[in-house]
């Protein structure tokens, strides 16, 4: 009877010797691994010596990228373990999928992506936990410079400055094509872009709108950096820069449309209702407000990139901020008087979303 029981058990299977479950958990384990590797092509040329288009043995890789055997095979290994590059018998060449990114001109602004994660956030990261714990920014102790948040840090660090602004001006420009085209401007004629960086975001609004005018606010150590944005895009004139504080100065008045673009994500709940109300005096009767950033799903299950994105924002920037859900922002928006809010999701990878509140008229 005993040996018959046994024979009859059913095994019990161990989710920890299934191959798929620890394929999915590896990658997670094993994540900053897999993006020290895509740093690596980067830094090291990798991608910019095959995307000449020719395929090249490991051997002339080495030799073009001055790397000794055993770390060129290590490069090579993962680079071609995570499907960035493809292995032909002796060759390799791009991944059709990196390909297509260097052909379509997207990889140049994935490099500037990489160098901001690789140079700025990675170090800050190893302390989001305590981040967590704490409900503040405390990464930020890992980057040089006075100041409670990065950015006055990193006016003070012009490497790092460089670095981050590279990042912000590919990061918009993946995704403010759709802000161009999705934001009807038809009908206004003098726009507000409240930390508007570089100018990135007013200079494509600007080209798309040929009779708008943008007034940047901009911290003042980086107005000349936008100014010569401007100068380059042939819009003087069109689009100003003024250098200011945005919770310390009032905004400028007589504006129908302010904008915020990737500032909503930095900042507290109760500081993003403080800019909404300062934005809500700036505009005229009947004007709009515009959020333009990434956001998570009301339901708080995705999407991923949001998620994955939030670790920066707790962990750096500033002492609040996250990917924050739409219905977060709309909160804010009323708290601040604003009505008849429009959603408009970007079709991107990126989790882009336009969010447009309008001020009553009197």
């Amino acid at each position: 009877m005993e040996a018959e029981h046994i024979h009859n058990l059913t095994p019990v299977r161990h989710p920890s010797t299934d191959g798929t479950d620890m394929e999915w958990l590896s990658m997670i384990l094993f994540g900053h691994s897999a993006f020290q590797y895509l740093n690596a092509a980067c830094e090291l040329g990798l991608i910019d010596l095959l995307a000449r288009g020719e395929p090249m043995t490991a051997q002339r890789i080495g030799e073009s990228l001055g790397l000794a055997e055993r770390a060129r095979d290590i490069l090579l290994l993962g680079c071609t373990s995570l499907g960035l590059l493809r292995r032909d018998r002796e060759t390799y060449c791009l991944a059709p999928r990196v390909a297509d990114l260097v052909e379509r001109g997207i990889w140049p602004h994935v490099q500037n992506v990489v160098a901001f994660e690789q140079h700025i956030v990675y170090e800050g990261q190893a302390d989001f936990t305590e981040s967590l714990r704490r409900n503040t920014n405390v990464g930020l102790r890992r980057i040089p410079g006075e100041g409670n948040d990065l950015y006055r840090r990193l006016s003070q660090t012009p490497h790092l400055s460089e670095t981050f602004y590279r990042y912000m001006n590919s990061w918009s420009r993946l995704a403010n094509g759709h802000l161009a085209r999705c934001l009807d401007l038809s009908e206004a004629r003098a726009l507000l872009d409240c930390g508007g960086g570089d100018a990135v975001n007013a200079i494509a609004l600007a080209h798309a709108n040929p009779h708008l005018h943008v007034t940047v606010l901009e911290m003042p150590a980086y107005v000349s950096m936008a100014e010569e944005k401007i100068s380059g895009f042939g819009l003087d004139g069109r689009v100003t820069v003024r250098g200011f504080d945005l919770f310390a100065d009032e905004f400028p008045d007589g504006y129908d449309c302010v904008l915020f673009a990737h500032q909503m994500v930095i900042w507290t709940p109760e500081q993003n209702t403080e800019l909404l109300r300062k934005a809500h005096r700036a505009l005229v009767p009947g004007g709009r407000v515009v959020i333009f950033n990434s956001m998570s799903n009301d339901t708080g299950d995705g999407p991923l990139i949001a998620a994955l994105d939030s670790v920066y924002f707790a962990a750096l920037p500033a002492e609040g901020g996250m990917i924050y859900p739409w219905r977060q922002h709309e909160k804010s928006m009323a708290d601040a008087g604003f009505v008849g809010f429009e959603r408009i999701p970007c079709p991107t990878w990126t989790p882009h979303g336009i969010l447009i509140g309008r001020k009553p008229k009197e």
